[in-house]
């Protein structure tokens, strides 16, 4: 790709040098002989080199060239999960049950905390395993001069003032000065965005992590590790990053029952205290061990001791299957946040399009044949050559036979003074031609045009430009003297076969596409056009203005960036601060990326898409990372997501709705008959039977959404506590009834019951009864309707019921209850779950209709679309 720079002088649609970021940027001023020297004189070198001595010095003072980021050890990570209002309740409860010497509760519940920590450790250091063997992967090397000598050495090894040789194929190793050679035609798009490669000569500065595409130079180490520009885009990566939306709804889930449950606990206590003091008369310290008891129950039921491990495993299941789909899940809260995304930031080049330059139609001049203008392009090009205007103009031959009828004589390749390439050969008439090719502007001034002919000639490189394709002129010449003007050739970055697919299908699903890209307006405009994206694409610098930062983005910039179909002209930070514009514009964002420059956003947005072939800064910085090119594994992933928060909201509505009914009926009977209802080892026992079988949540079959899923906490509480208050009084009816039993003498006659029988009913009830109730919430319409639950999801269920009927009857744990009252209780649970299917349709009915109502209403004002 040495011929960029070609293309770049094609037109004023290309992009310009990036901005220059301390001094090391392809925007950075050249060096003079004078400051080349300087440089080595500050940097304490030599042209011979570094001597092993001073190496290990510069070694010890800087340390290795490699990226260091700071990173919480295994142990702080694992402490993390011990802290948050879930694992707070289950700490209580533990102290508790430590403080009463109750070991048996203590045991369970501290198993609870642990096993829950150990789950979400476990999926993390994968997930960090995967990545350190990404990264493991990408170990370089470079030939470095030390003590006079040239010698191959781990890229780690190399410290400022060392002199490294770079050639065609290789990874710039460090930030550098250029100091001997012709030119190098570097890759630099995974640091600055631009698309096409860079030329540079002596006096130019090239970036660590570039990829040098032709040419061979020698260069001074100017900078090693966290130093490069590499290493301070490090600097904004760390800044970025924001909590994700599953993180904010588990923690709203757990200050609300940890207020619920204070304000029971209260009420219980003061209840307590009355029947002790006023009603008794007296007070006696072991009154305070029934209160902690008391307390210590409560708490227990409020706590949703499985809700952490049910998330985990679910969206580990879930991140298992989009691996099969070629995306990789580096962070788990990843799939919840994929699932609510509504704008998808693209980048364009080789996601949107093929990142592969093909020959257009093209534009002979004069007498010359369109076949004689791709003939003389592909005899001025290297066959073996990297370079991508090489490939396409080969590839563009009709019978590459034809090329060896011609042998080359001399070559001139490009190089940013000329900008064109020149090659000599002889013919199969045994006559020595000439050919050039290169950028337009060039190739005019060799061939001397008219100044008719040169106004026709650039109204044709414009008119190109305006369509988004660049242009390169072709000439020949029988003498090498006089060379005559064969015509343009417009070559376009085609855009991918199933790109326009797939972004319909991401419309279809409620998702926005915005194109991001490094190129102009012009050029990223016509891909936009072919791909049904719009054609209302903004420059970048003209959005944000000098001013802006990524945390100051005015409410007009973020306007603009709503409504707008793309982005050309993007800078790195641009990319950081058009996410966060979406952000505060309320949007769920996933960006694509690849490269170094991309990381920040990548950080920042709710979902970062580390595309096919992303640098490891990139999958470092994204949530998920792409095996495949293109866009469709993403649309593949955002269904999956969704499927994957059906399943865990259902979830949610069934854990809240149970853990608001075991809270409420222990408070309710204490209150009403002076009696605990429930053991705390029978809550921990029974929140073990509700949750470990549905686990195979991860299985069920559940309805996708054709519009983007959030996490609605007003509906998602209002729903549950409907829910909650319904299995309330079903929980407290089979109470009513075991007590009006023991107040029958004709019922007692023919079957003795006394209060821990009604425990055990209650026990049985809230088993049965919770795991019908998730068939109520599981689905919006009535359980009748598909989607019926999956097999897995029935078979734990029917297995778990089964377990805790033989509980009830042969007394594990608890008093034995007689056949006839386990069938009484499940004839009970069966009716009241008709009842409670009926006031969910009901209640979705309305909610749904009312939202709707809504959203019309906010249609009809539209969006506000800055002057």
């Amino acid at each position: 790709m040495a011929q960029s720079a070609a293309l770049a002088a094609a037109a004023p649609t290309e992009v310009p040098a990036a901005k220059p970021a301390a001094g090391s940027s392809s925007g950075s001023v050249r060096l003079d002989a004078a400051a080349i020297a300087a440089k080595f004189t500050e940097l304490g070198a030599s042209p011979k080199g570094l001597t092993a001595a001073e190496a290990a010095e510069r070694q010890a003072k800087y340390g290795p060239n490699a990226i260091v980021a700071h990173e919480d050890s295994r142990w702080e990570k694992l402490v993390g999960y011990f802290w948050g209002p879930i694992p707070w309740m289950i700490e209580a409860a533990a102290l508790l049950s430590l403080i009463r010497q109750d070991w048996p509760d203590f045991i369970v519940v501290m198993g609870l905390l642990i096993y829950n920590a150990i789950v979400g450790f476990w999926q993390d250091s994968k997930a960090a395993s995967a990545l350190a063997a990404l990264k493991k992967g990408l170990a370089l090397k470079a030939r470095v001069l030390r003590d006079n000598k040239w010698m191959t050495v781990d890229t780690a090894a190399l410290v400022p003032g060392d002199v490294v040789s770079v050639a065609g194929g290789e990874t710039l190793p460090a930030d550098l000065l250029l100091i001997e050679g012709k030119y190098l035609s570097v890759d630099q798009a995974a640091l600055t965005g631009e698309s096409l490669p860079v030329s540079k000569a002596v006096g130019d500065s090239g970036y660590s992590g570039s990829i040098v595409r032709q040419g061979t130079m020698t260069a001074l180490v100017t900078a090693t590790g966290n130093a490069t520009f590499f290493g301070r885009t490090a600097k904004l990566v760390a800044s970025a990053g924001a909590k994700s939306h599953a993180e904010k709804a588990v923690i709203q889930m757990g200050d609300f029952l940890i207020i619920l449950s204070a304000a029971l606990a209260l009420v219980l206590v003061v209840a307590q205290v009355h029947r002790d003091i006023i009603a008794d008369g007296h007070w006696e310290w072991q009154h305070a061990g029934a209160i902690v008891q008391i307390v210590l129950v409560l708490l227990v039921a409020s706590v949703p001791v499985a809700t952490p491990a049910v998330m985990s495993v679910t969206m580990a299941l879930g991140a298992l299957a989009l691996s099969k789909q070629q995306a990789i899940v580096s962070r788990l809260s990843a799939i919840e946040e994929l699932a609510g995304v509504d704008v998808l930031c693209s980048d364009k080049t080789g996601t949107l399009t093929l990142n592969q330059l093909t020959l257009q139609t093209p534009i002979p001049w004069g007498s010359a044949k369109p076949d004689d203008l791709i003939l003389g392009a592909a005899l001025a090009s290297q066959r073996q050559s990297d370079d991508a205007i090489d490939k396409a103009v080969i590839a563009a031959v009709k019978d590459p036979k034809v090329l060896d009828g011609y042998k080359s004589v001399d070559f001139t390749p490009f190089d940013p003074v000329s900008k064109k390439t020149v090659a000599s050969v002889t013919g199969p008439d045994g006559k020595t031609v000439h050919f050039a090719k290169g950028a337009p502007q060039a190739i005019a001034a060799q061939c001397g045009l008219s100044e008719a002919d040169a106004k026709g000639y650039f109204d044709a490189v414009e008119t190109l430009a305006r369509s988004g394709t660049r242009a390169l002129g072709v000439a020949r010449s029988d003498d090498g003297k006089t060379w005559t003007l064969l015509g343009l050739l417009p070559m376009l970055d085609p855009p991918r076969p199933d790109a326009a697919e797939t972004i319909a299908k991401a419309k279809a699903l409620g998702v926005s596409v915005k194109m991001v890209t490094g190129d102009d307006v012009a050029i990223g405009g016509e891909i936009s056009r072919q791909l049904g994206l719009g054609d209302h694409l903004l420059v970048a610098s003209d959005v944000f203005g000098q001013d802006s930062g990524p945390e100051h983005i005015a409410i007009d910039a973020a306007r603009a960036v709503e409504v707008a179909d793309g982005f050309g002209r993007v800078f790195p930070e641009h990319k950081f601060q058009i996410v966060k514009a979406l952000q505060e514009r309320g949007h769920i964002v996933a960006m694509t990326g690849d490269g170094v420059n991309d990381a920040p956003a990548l950080k920042q947005a709710d979902c970062g898409v580390a595309v096919s072939g992303a640098t490891d800064a990139a999958r470092s910085a994204a949530a998920l990372i792409l095996t495949a090119p293109g866009l469709s594994t993403i649309i593949n992933a955002i269904m999956e997501a969704r499927a994957i928060f059906e399943r865990i909201t259902s979830y949610i509505y069934y854990r809240i709705a149970m853990t608001l009914n075991i809270m409420l009926v222990v408070v309710l009977v204490y209150l009403v008959y002076d009696f605990m209802p429930l053991t705390a080892i029978m809550i921990v026992v029974m929140a073990l039977l509700d949750d470990i079988p549905i686990m195979t949540i991860a299985y069920d079959n559940v309805k996708v959404q054709d519009s983007p899923v959030r996490w609605n906490m007003h509906r998602i509480l209002s729903f549950s506590t409907i829910m909650g208050i319904m299995a309330l009084v079903q929980s407290f009816g089979i109470v009513m009834l075991g007590m009006f039993w023991m107040k029958s003498p004709e019922l007692m006659a023919r079957l003795p019951m006394d209060l821990s029988h009604i425990q055990t009913m209650l026990f049985l009830q809230l088993c049965a009864g919770g795991h019908l109730l998730f068939f109520v919430s599981r689905v919006q319409g009535t359980l009748f309707r598909p989607p019926y639950p999956s097999l897995p999801v029935l078979a734990a269920v029917m297995g778990t019921q089964i377990f805790a009927i033989f509980m009830c009857a042969f007394g594990w744990f608890m008093p034995a209850l007689p056949w006839l009252l386990i069938g009484v209780v499940w004839a009970y649970c069966l009716v009241w779950t008709l009842v409670m299917d009926l006031v969910k349709v009901i209640y979705f009915r309305f909610v749904n209709a009312r939202e709707r109502r809504m959203s019309l209403i906010d249609a009809s004002i539209g969006p506000v679309v800055p002057g």
